[in-house]
């Protein structure tokens, strides 16, 4: 039971790890010479960065997409310290329900993110904001650890769904 238990444990740090890391970090969009994310774009070439503000085209999907990856990210971290607490409140036999509602929402924020991010990304790269070209890139490591922190927090919901207190 106590591998059982330490595994979750470290399951849980590296979702909100990864959840951490793609909202902060600079990668959702990368290119030869720029990176973007949700808050900046910077050129790598210049090592200057500019901060995306209402004067950018669809600023609205990007602050839904701000909203939600901060969101999950407060869920991830709430779903832990509930689950901490439930581990020594719980009696015997009962289920980390609390705990697993958290967690599968802050799965849905981190997918509600993505998905718009995923769904408005030629739109948002169109702007006339931007010091450099940024409409031809791809996606950053940033933005495929935003789907995988998706799929981590969906199992470890799940998993404290179906895990009951023992001894």
């Amino acid at each position: 039971m106590l591998i059982l238990l330490a595994f979750i444990i470290v399951f849980h740090i590296t979702s909100a790890a990864l959840l951490f890391i793609s909202t902060i970090d600079n990668a959702w969009w990368v290119g030869d010479n720029f990176s973007t994310d949700v808050w900046r774009m910077c050129a790598t070439n210049t090592s200057s960065c500019v901060a995306i503000t209402d004067q950018f085209k669809e600023y609205q999907s990007i602050q839904a997409v701000q909203a939600s990856m901060i969101l999950s990210t407060i869920f991830c971290c709430v779903a832990f310290l509930v689950f901490i607490l439930q581990l020594f409140r719980l009696k015997q036999g009962e289920r980390f329900v609390l705990t697993s509602i958290i967690q599968l929402l802050s799965c849905l924020c981190v997918m509600i993110a993505a998905s718009i991010y995923t769904d408005r990304h030629e739109e948002l790269h169109k702007s006339s904001g931007y010091t450099t070209e940024v409409s031809k890139g791809q996606y950053g490591y940033s933005f495929v650890l935003a789907w995988i922190a998706f799929a981590f927090t969906l199992i470890s919901g799940v998993m404290y769904l179906v895990l009951r207190k023992r001894k």
